[in-house]
């Protein structure tokens, strides 16, 4: 009808793109560290989104025990 399945991932991927980039930005993180990151989730999305989720830094406050 009027939305595709591919518009519909591809607005997934976006959003999820936005959250990481904020994420990223609020984290404690180097500057220098900081702008690889969102260099890498914006060339190579889904990519750059695993990379992030298992490696990339964490938020400020929130810390793995």
């Amino acid at each position: 009808m009027g939305i595709e399945v591919g518009g519909i991932l591809g607005l997934i991927v976006l959003i999820a793109c936005v959250w990481a980039i904020i994420q990223t930005v609020q984290s404690n993180a180097t500057n220098g560290s900081k702008v690889l990151w969102v260099v890498l989730i914006l060339l190579l999305p889904v990519i750059g989104l695993l990379f992030w989720f298992f490696a990339g830094p964490r938020a400020a406050g929130h810390r793995l025990r």
